[in-house]
């Protein structure tokens, strides 16, 4: 099986390459591209000789425009990438009868009310990058192609930058951080979704019937100041010498964005458990793996 990653270098390329590796031929490509492939979701047509020249079996789109605020400003660019390229990707892996693998988000929601969505929900996005995200998943669905499609919340990876990192950071020059405790979701890590991207491709390909729209994130939920908290306590543990003194909860009104955030990011996971036989872990369980890991703490 040939399978050709895109987005090779993001936090979830990055997991994906280990993951994926056992199951074929991997090519992966990051926007620089390599030995005349193209992969830069930002060219349509050098992606599509790239294809076309690959023909691999498995498409896996990890790449994507995930600038949420600057999206307001450039929706151009960001509907190139999120929603022009996954069509371009969908209509040509069809050609070939194979599987595009694909990563959405709890955006194409609109984050109100406290239940944690279904697949089948109405989608409403409040920002133009979840608008963006959405016309991707349509033009995949509207393809016809086999595909799964993966809305995942929170991302983080011990590669890349994110948010436990960026809490670090501050937390070691500031006695006092404020962060917002009105948003709720659960801190999902890279790791995590190429594990089950691999497992679920792998059962995906023996059944097509499998074939759809899943959402996949970490067990439990929290704030972001929850999730603060979590990562200087974590980090206190392993030893870490920090100047925070004390974290601060503040609405999302305290902090305005040009893109409006969703208040519930929670993604209701049980389709995926019961389709592919998954047990998901604590949130808490991979974001203490990933502090060790950032701190070189193994223990």
């Amino acid at each position: 099986m040939k399978i050709l990653l895109l987005g090779k270098s993001g936090q979830v390329g990055w997991e994906l390459q280990r993951a994926l590796a056992p199951l074929g031929d991997l090519i992966a490509l990051d926007r620089k591209g390599e030995g005349g492939l193209c992969g830069d979701l930002s060219d349509l047509e050098g992606l599509r000789l790239t294809v076309r020249a690959l023909q691999p079996d498995v498409i896996v789109n990890a790449a994507a425009y995930t600038a949420v605020d600057k999206a307001e400003s450039e929706p151009e660019l960001a509907d190139l990438i999120n929603a022009q390229a996954p069509a371009l990707l969908a209509e040509e892996i069809r050609r070939l009868g194979g599987w595009l693998v694909h990563y959405s988000t709890d955006y194409v929601f609109d984050g109100s009310g406290t239940k944690p969505w279904q697949e089948t929900d109405a989608v409403a996005p409040l920002n133009r990058y979840g608008q963006s995200k959405l016309l991707g998943e349509q033009a995949i669905q509207a393809s016809g192609c086999l595909h799964l499609i993966f809305r995942t919340s929170w991302v983080y990876g011990a590669h890349g930058n994110n948010f436990a990192k960026s809490m670090l950071r501050l937390a070691r020059e500031r006695e006092q951080l404020k962060v917002i405790d009105d948003q709720v979701g659960a801190p999902t890590g890279a790791e995590l979704l190429a594990d089950v991207t691999a497992h679920a491709l792998h059962s995906a390909i023996d059944n097509p019937t499998l074939a759809g729209v899943y959402h996949l994130a970490a067990a439990g939920e929290g704030s972001w100041c929850d999730y603060a908290r979590f990562v200087i306590e974590q980090a206190h543990s392993l030893g870490e010498t920090l100047a925070v003194q004390e974290i601060a909860p503040i609405p999302t009104s305290a902090y305005p964005t040009p893109a409006k955030r969703p208040q519930n990011s929670r993604l209701d996971t049980r389709k995926l458990r019961h389709s592919f036989g998954l047990h998901l872990p604590h949130w808490q369980d991979g974001v203490s793996r990933m502090l060790k890991e950032i701190t070189g703490t193994h223990a």
